[in-house]
């Protein structure tokens, strides 16, 4: 089905089992609690596998002058040792106008360049990891380092406008901006920064790799089979059918996980010249360069507004960089072109190619670092005005996307910043900073507005009941940790009427139809919207088969009853059993209404007067993001989100060795993700809301909801405890208490 028109009513909405929505188990939590769901590292191989190891490089930019593996070679239980003297040829890198970045070829040990600090240049393989580790330390590598740039601060005048990106422009604009700016009698102009985030996923990058005969075997942890399909395909240079992907769970995406890395295709490759399985491991410290990050951002917000806070100006422009022979960008400047009205716009993003490791999606890309600048720079305003900063947002509501000129699919934002106010108790927050002390504590609230774009992709679908009545779906489609397997359950029983456990979901293998996969919080749509059109279809052959009009059939408890008629599913499908193939094309609904997933965030914030610490005392989210499949994942997205935003705006920074190159707090023993003692009472509400507009579950994406904008409201709060606007992020107490001081 395409979606060429707003969804009508359907089985979804009727709900007669009262499945969807239901705060259900997850369907894989046993197996996971129990340790009966393989991960990539830990899949059972056909034979006995050996085991890999990558050795990086110590320089960020130069080449490989010498190289000996002689040590390493006569190393107990070594059987493979590669340098780029030695590897296997593969296709070069690309190509770079792929449309499907992450389908690319990624040779690994191709030639003596090195590209980026922590890039692969050797690789060691042995009967045990231990033995593969300590072989890796007798690899002798000398380099010819060259001078590189690695900092988007002192780079900023190269910066480069990028090309467009699934579909969206880099830059915007309407009216005449500088002259509307320059003539608003009300005018913020701020400079934000945000740091370089690692995804910090809790399972770390893996592969267990053989061959079936010229066909390889790759289960790794990827977030998008299809992509992993094709760049192995295209780095090994064979035809893409000779290569199968599978990825059954996935501790952990966050974006990360989206391209595949070297252990992939080092194991694989390794595989076929030993004709033994190979396992291959990234360690944490590994990860902050051979997999990407998040890239650092400088922006400027320009706000001009009337003295009765309507904005007439609205300007945001953001630099991020990249990797030298990459061309992603961090698109922190597109985040307001739908969210506030005023006349006058202009949005840019600039990329800055640096000497780095590669750097790419991650956490709510643009969004996660776009939303806190912008709503900070709203909070700014406010403040100049003596506004309530919800009155604000209020003010310059628009009653349709006011860059793309067409209606809104849905728009419950005003009603999420009026439910969190009253459930967060926002008329008793002080409007000027410093009146609320608790001993040396200062404790102040702030809010900030969430919107994260809704995307519909391609996917497809197979389901098939039988003469037990039991229903199996299969799906390319992954599990990153959000939810997949359950929520598509609840919406395959409800569809047909049975018990979950009757429905059998499987998930995370190349050879089953293809989707989308996860990222971009476009997963459940996009891979629910196939499952639900085959099962709608599977609908209509059963209705057939037992001689009732589709359109009088009523699906339940295994049954199907109609025009007098009553038969079990079972039955039914007999012996052969009854399959049914979907598939969801996203038509041209985004293009006729603008598609988003609205928020507001509220934190209360105490901060220490002698120290400058911030501690988050409570915060509230409340969100509007079309139907909800799952009560419980839905919560647990939001709440999850929430608590990065704490991580982003008080802890998060890989901080740069600018003279070396690298991240110098490498593992997260220095890299700060927020633990237990640092997250308080966090709670999340969804507003009820079913938007046809979007695709036929009516549903929008909430995994990286949570994130866009939450950090602004700790930010906001940190402003209105103690005065002190910091700008630059995380906000650290060092930098809080400079504020103070001064």
């Amino acid at each position: 089905m395409e979606m060429k028109q707003p969804a009508g009513h359907n089985a979804l909405d009727d709900n007669r089992q009262g499945l969807v929505g239901r705060p259900l188990d997850r369907v894989d939590g046993v197996p996971k609690v129990t340790g009966r769901a393989p991960y990539a590292y830990e899949v059972r191989a056909p034979a006995r596998p050996a085991y890999g190891y990558l050795v990086e490089a110590s320089i960020a930019k130069g080449r490989v002058a010498g190289v000996d593996t002689s040590a390493a070679e006569r190393a107990p239980g070594v059987v493979l040792v590669w340098t780029h003297r030695n590897a296997p040829k593969q296709a070069p890198f690309g190509p770079m106008n792929l449309e499907d970045r992450f389908a690319r070829a990624k040779p690994q040990l191709n030639d003596d360049r090195v590209q980026y600090y922590g890039e692969p240049v050797a690789f060691v393989v042995a009967e045990s990891f231990e033995q593969a580790r300590a072989a890796a330390q007798l690899v002798r590598v000398t380099y010819a380092p060259e001078r590189g740039d690695y900092e988007l601060q002192k780079n900023l005048a190269q910066a480069q406008k990028p090309k467009p990106s699934n579909g969206r422009e880099p830059d915007s604009a309407s009216g005449d901006f500088d002259a509307a700016f320059a003539a608003a009698p009300v005018q913020v102009d701020a400079r934000y920064t945000t740091p370089v985030h690692i995804h910090a996923q809790m399972e770390p990058h893996a592969s267990t790799a053989w061959w079936e005969g010229d066909r390889v075997v790759v289960n790794c942890s990827s977030q998008l089979l299809e992509s992993a399909q094709k760049c192995v395909a295209n780095t090994l240079q064979i035809p893409n059918e000779k290569v199968r992907i599978l990825s059954r769970y996935i501790g952990g995406g966050f974006g990360g996980k989206l391209p595949i890395y070297g252990d992939a295709i080092l194991a694989a490759l390794a595989s076929r010249q030993l004709n033994r399985p190979v396992k291959t491991a990234l360690t944490r410290q590994q990860m902050f360069h051979l997999t990407t990050h998040r890239s650092d951002t400088v922006q400027r917000l320009r706000l001009g507004a009337t003295r009765d806070g309507v904005l007439t100006a609205f300007g945001h422009e953001a630099w991020s960089h990249t990797a030298r022979f990459d061309d992603f960008y961090e698109s922190a400047a597109m985040v307001g072109r739908s969210l506030y009205a005023a006349p006058n716009r202009m949005t840019k993003n600039r990329v800055a190619h640096l000497d780095l490791p590669v750097s790419d999606s991650c956490r709510a890309p643009g969004e996660a670092v776009g939303m806190p600048a912008l709503e900070c720079a709203m909070d700014e305003l406010a403040v100049q005005l003596g506004m309530d900063p919800i009155a604000l947002r209020l003010r310059n509501e628009p009653k349709q996307d006011p860059e793309k000129h067409i209606p809104f699919s849905s728009r419950q934002l005003v009603a999420c910043m009026h439910e969190g106010a009253k459930r967060f108790g926002w008329d008793l927050r002080h409007t000027q900073p410093g009146q609320q002390r608790e001993g040396r504590w200062l404790v102040g609230m702030g809010m900030a507005a969430a919107s994260r774009g809704n995307f519909l992709r391609p996917s497809k679908c197979k389901v098939h009941i039988d003469g037990n009545g039991m229903l199996t779906a299969k799906m390319s489609m992954t599990d990153i940790g959000t939810g997949s397997y359950t929520v598509f359950t609840q919406v395959a029983a409800e569809m047909l009427g049975l018990p979950p456990a009757q429905v059998s979901m499987q998930l995370g293998d190349s050879d089953f139809p293809e989707t989308a996969g996860s990222g971009g919080s476009f997963g459940a749509a996009s891979a629910g919207s196939a499952l639900y059109d085959a099962c709608d279809k599977l609908r209509t052959k059963l209705a057939q088969s037992a001689g009732i009009d589709p359109a009088q059939a009523r699906f339940a408890d295994g049954k199907i009853t109609g025009c007098g008629k009553t038969a079990t599913l079972a039955t039914l499908a007999g012996a052969s059993g009854i399959e049914a193939d979907g598939e969801i094309q996203p038509g041209d609904m985004m293009k006729k209404y603008s598609q988003q997933a609205y928020g507001a965030f509220f934190a209360e914030v105490a901060v220490d007067t002698e120290s400058g610490e911030v501690r988050v005392r409570r915060m509230l989210g409340v969100f509007a993001a079309g139907r909800i499949l799952n009560a419980k994942t839905a919560r647990s997205q939001a709440i999850g989100g929430m608590i990065w935003g704490v991580g982003e705006t008080l802890h998060e920074e890989a901080v740069l060795d600018a003279r070396h190159g690298c991240f110098a707090n490498h593992d997260l023993a220095e890299y700060h993700v927020p633990a237990h003692a640092d997250i308080p009472a966090l709670d999340a509400y969804y507003l009820p809301e079913v938007d046809d507009k979007t695709n036929p579950l009516k549903i929008k994406g909430v995994g990286e909801l949570g994130i866009s904008g939450a950090g602004a409201a700790i930010a906001n709060a940190i402003y209105n405890a103690c005065g002190v606007r910091v700008r630059d992020f995380p906000i650290t107490l060092d930098k809080v208490l400079a504020g103070m001081s001064a």
